[in-house]
């Protein structure tokens, strides 16, 4: 049975009403809105590069990915989609559209009016959020995910989501955590990752879905503000040592955790997205770079921060749930695979990023 026929039986998850913070309004189909130069959402030049739709594409991934396929398939190959309003950089930089990934309809209709072969699913409420809200993190992160498979499986489209360190639990091997062991995550966010990951291997092998899945680190950028998570102290610190010396840090300075600059990140994500499926021996693997304290962190920013003051009010939530990760990611399999190298250890990482968040703060101070 075609994967066509074998899926499109399938009713997507429905009867439930959306939160108010998922508030649709008036959602429009591409082909509704004529193509101009101000509006990036419907023209493509006719090549053989995959069309590709990011959703929750203003999240702290979604942007730099974009960017990078775009460089790689071409400009109008790859549309960035949210329920919010993009800043205006974003939206004059390539094609964005409105997609909520718990309206099916409506994104059926993008991926068959597009003419989408890719799908990046970014969309997703992250751990302490995740925490604060268990119903809408359960309708985002596993009723969408169910349409997003549904309709990936359906139309033939190689599908890419990220999993976490938070899919493992206090039971899993935290030093270092193999690709296969018992998972049993505490959070919400966790399990839905759990979910997500099985239920894109059954779909690979149930429908030949082209399914494809990276547990990301803690993953640290300049460009955007810490989004919920339970690494994001390891962003935020670099903003407040460079704006004002001091920082307070919600974690203990022994807790070690996993993590990786925005730019290997991303490159591991096209690499995977890219490799012969033959080199696959699994369809989700960890990655990593390094693995640090909070304060490893404050010592190597004191290199070239040697004022820099920190402080430690331990934020319980977030602790508990940072005890329950895995301290060293095992990504051996991911580097024999497929051939994943990081370039960007602690020393680097710290030198960049205080290079550009310094820019930031002096471009700021200007204006």
């Amino acid at each position: 049975m075609s994967c066509v026929r074998a899926v499109r039986g399938l009713a997507p998850v429905c009867g439930f009403q959306p939160l108010a913070v998922l508030s649709r309004g008036v959602s429009f189909s591409p082909h509704q809105v004529a193509s101009d130069a101000s509006f990036h959402s419907v023209s493509f030049s006719e090549s053989d590069h995959p069309r590709v739709l990011i959703t929750g594409g203003l999240g702290q991934l979604g942007v730099g990915l974009a960017k990078l396929l775009r460089k790689q398939f071409g400009k109008y190959n790859v549309i960035l989609s949210d329920i919010r309003k993009p800043p205006a950089h974003v939206y004059q930089s390539g094609p964005f559209i409105y997609s909520d990934i718990l309206d099916y309809k409506n994104l059926r209709e993008i991926v068959v009016n597009n003419r989408i072969s890719w799908l990046i699913h970014y969309s997703v409420l992250l751990s302490a959020v995740g925490e604060a809200n268990v119903s809408l993190a359960r309708d985002v992160n596993i009723t969408g995910l169910h349409n997003i498979l549904d309709i990936t499986a359906e139309h033939g489209l190689r599908l890419f989501i990220p999993s976490t360190i938070g899919a493992f639990g206090p039971t899993s091997p935290r030093d270092p955590t193999p690709d296969l062991c018992i998972q049993r995550p505490r959070t919400i966010y966790g399990v839905s990752k759990v979910h997500a990951e099985l239920m894109g291997e059954y779909y690979h092998h149930r429908y030949g879905l082209d399914f494809r899945c990276l547990r990301y680190p803690g993953i640290i950028s300049a460009d955007s503000k810490p989004g919920g998570g339970t690494t994001d102290y390891a962003v935020q610190i670099f903003h407040d040592a460079v704006k004002a010396g001091r920082f307070v840090c919600n974690l203990r300075p022994d807790t070690r955790l996993p993590m990786m600059f925005i730019d290997d990140c991303l490159r591991a994500t096209l690499e995977v997205l890219e490799a012969p499926p033959e080199t696959l021996g699994m369809r989700t693997y960890n990655i990593s770079a390094m693995s640090f304290t909070p304060e490893e962190l404050v010592q190597e920013i004191r290199r070239h921060l040697p004022d820099l003051q920190v402080t430690y009010e331990i934020d319980p939530v977030r602790q508990a749930i940072a005890d329950s990760w895995p301290m060293v990611l095992d990504d051996s399999s991911a580097r024999s695979d497929w051939g994943w190298k990081h370039n960007y250890g602690l020393p680097e990482l710290v030198q960049t990023m205080l290079n550009l968040t310094g820019s930031d703060s002096r471009k700021a101070r200007a204006n």
